[in-house]
């Protein structure tokens, strides 16, 4: 288990950082419960290590004007590693294309896209989705609301995990 390789202060950094990636490595330390250059030090490994990819804001589209939400589910005619490595590099270039997962069974990708409107989505559906390469058919689904959108792991089952197997 990967996350059990961290200490438990590497893992309450990278809990409190995922909760709150603005707070100032001072306020960390004192959560953590360790002075501030050692946290400085370990927040720089971790980051180096690969287990912080970055920082981001969390900017919510609706206030941006990005009222629709949908969730594109592709089929590909063939799943030859250069034909999948080719659409992924595509979802990577096409703005609207948010996520690009790929799935066993029959979809072979799912897409989440935001757009502004549903025309603006329909153009991208028609106009770029549908006409890519390999692409053998899409089904889309229209998010109604979200219930839930936590970023990262749970680190309390993690937590739960590394003290039963100790």
């Amino acid at each position: 288990m990967a996350g059990s390789k961290l200490d438990p202060i590497d893992r309450q950094i990278l809990a409190e950082l995922q909760a709150d990636g603005r707070m100032t490595n001072v306020e960390l330390a004192k959560r953590v419960g360790i002075s501030a250059p050692p946290c400085l030090r370990r927040v720089r490994t971790l980051e180096e290590a690969g287990y912080i990819r970055g920082y981001h804001a969390d900017i919510d589209a609706r206030e941006m004007g990005f009222e629709v939400q949908v969730f594109a589910m592709v089929r590909l005619q063939s799943q030859a590693e250069s034909d999948l490595s080719t659409f992924e590099a595509r979802c990577r270039a096409w703005s609207l294309v948010r996520e690009c997962h790929m799935l066993n069974g029959e979809i072979d990708f799912i897409l989440k896209c935001v757009a502004p409107d549903l025309s603006s989505f329909q153009g991208f559906l028609t106009g770029e989705l549908l006409k890519a390469e390999n692409v053998a058919s899409v089904k889309t689904s229209l998010v109604i609301r979200c219930a839930k959108d936590d970023p990262g792991v749970p680190f309390d089952v993690l937590e739960d995990r590394i003290s039963r197997s100790a």
